[in-house]
């Protein structure tokens, strides 16, 4: 077991307090509630986060990579509860190697109604993963934050008739939407984004959802 590394204490308690931009705050009433989890770790090549990239065959988000998560059940006993359990049916996680350190305020996704709570969790034991409900799940990833930080990975993608978020280019995913905007908000949380040109916009490729990096 390894202790909770500084930055990602200040990570979590900043992101705990973190502002919800306009567009992502939730409606006074409706929408479903969702979590997902950003799990960070120790890996071979330093701090990580876990990721997946999504079937493309999938109902959700074909083909796109993202945080494990889904909806909340009643069993689950709320957000947390909810990220653990997704977590484990989507990557084999096993969720006692797992410390809750925070939840982000409630970010509301339109285009899917759903209100998504963000659990940020420190993988103090960690476990093999892989895809394990393949029907939903392409690949699982344990992406550096080395990598997401780089300024040669980081770009904003233009989409939604004009609308331009940022987005990584890391082990062969672009990562980008909601995804993306999380874990643009966390390295900042954190005290680990490096400056990168944000006037390096590129264009969604025209398959959409289903989009992994070039080269």
């Amino acid at each position: 077991m390894t202790s909770i590394p500084r930055w990602l204490d200040q990570l979590a308690a900043n992101a705990a307090r973190s502002r919800v931009p306009a567009g992502l705050r939730p409606p006074a009433r409706g929408g479903r509630e969702a979590a997902v989890l950003a799990l960070f770790g120790e890996g071979p090549y330093g701090p990580d986060v876990l990721l997946i990239q999504r079937s493309a065959n999938g109902r959700s988000h074909p083909g796109q990579p993202a945080f494990p998560g889904g909806g909340v059940d009643p069993g689950d006993g709320g957000p947390i509860g909810a990220a653990l359990r997704e977590a484990e049916e989507e990557t084999g996680l096993d969720p006692r190697g797992v410390t809750v350190l925070s939840t982000m305020p409630e970010l509301y996704v339109r285009h899917s109604d759903n209100r998504v709570t963000p659990v940020i969790g420190w993988w103090h034991d960690p476990c093999a993963v892989h895809a394990a409900s393949p029907d939903e799940v392409e690949s699982v990833e344990r992406v550096p934050l080395a990598e997401l930080v780089d300024p040669d990975n980081r770009i904003m993608l233009r989409y939604r008739a004009g609308l331009a978020g940022p987005a990584f280019r890391v082990r062969g995913m672009l990562v980008w939407g909601f995804t993306a905007g999380v874990l643009d908000g966390l390295l900042r949380e954190g005290g680990l984004e490096r400056p990168w040109d944000r006037a390096r916009v590129e264009e969604l490729p025209p398959q959409g959802l289903n989009v992994t990096a070039r080269g």
